[in-house]
């Protein structure tokens, strides 16, 4: 059973792809290279947004995920700090809590936290596979957070989170601007910002009390 950590601070919980760092434009720049594959940006998709350049034709589903996993197992080392990221949760560090939450294979934990440190970014790291409504509701019962916030680019997740743990804030980010155009808020999120110096804001007055 998980340890409670009760420090009476607010408590952030954020996704890292396409929050922290970015990873669907280089994805997108290794299936190219590697694999022929287009993945078009612009849809506002991912398993549909692939098509292999010899044929026209989309790749399979199935053929999907294994292509990511491979990514996340060789190719972490192109994904970059979403700007102003860094500055942000240092702001935010002073006042809060902060739990990473990624849907990321167990195996990879150790990728991930490396991968994070590298761009200067130490706070705990949890994988997770699925909806993250459960975990987040784990998380903060675990850290005894009066204030807490949930930060992710999916639109389900923030349903999954509204389910399951209702008193949490939910804030919409995609910070890749291609794939951010084509995606509409998530209706379950309590507000869509795509910018870290506007979302920094908005998250330091949800834990000062502001409506």
């Amino acid at each position: 059973m998980s340890q409670s950590i009760v420090s009476g601070r607010p408590l952030l919980i954020t996704d890292c792809d396409e929050v922290l760092l970015h990873m669907v434009a280089h994805f997108a720049d290794w299936l190219d290279e590697e694999h022929d594959v287009h993945f078009d940006l612009e849809s506002g998709q991912f398993a549909d947004a692939m098509s292999d350049r010899r044929t026209g034709e989309s790749v399979p589903v199935d053929h999907v995920w294994p292509l990511l996993d491979s990514f996340f197992r060789n190719e972490m080392h192109r994904q970059t700090l979403v700007p102003g990221a860094m500055e942000a949760l240092a702001r935010i560090g002073e006042v809060a809590d902060i739990v990473i939450l990624t849907n990321i294979g167990d195996e990879a934990h150790g990728w991930r936290v490396e991968q994070l440190a590298g761009h200067g970014i130490a706070h705990e790291v949890v994988c997770n596979q699925g909806g993250k409504g459960r975990p987040v509701r784990d998380i903060v019962e675990r850290h005894g957070a009066s204030t807490s916030l949930f930060i992710d680019d999916l639109a389900v997740h923030h349903a999954s989170v509204a389910k399951h743990a209702p008193d949490v804030w939910r804030l919409h980010m995609v910070a890749e601007p291609r794939l951010a155009a084509a995606v509409p808020p998530a209706e379950a999120a309590h507000a869509r910002i795509d910018e870290w110096p506007a979302a920094c804001e908005w998250i330091l007055d949800r834990f000062e009390g502001k409506p």
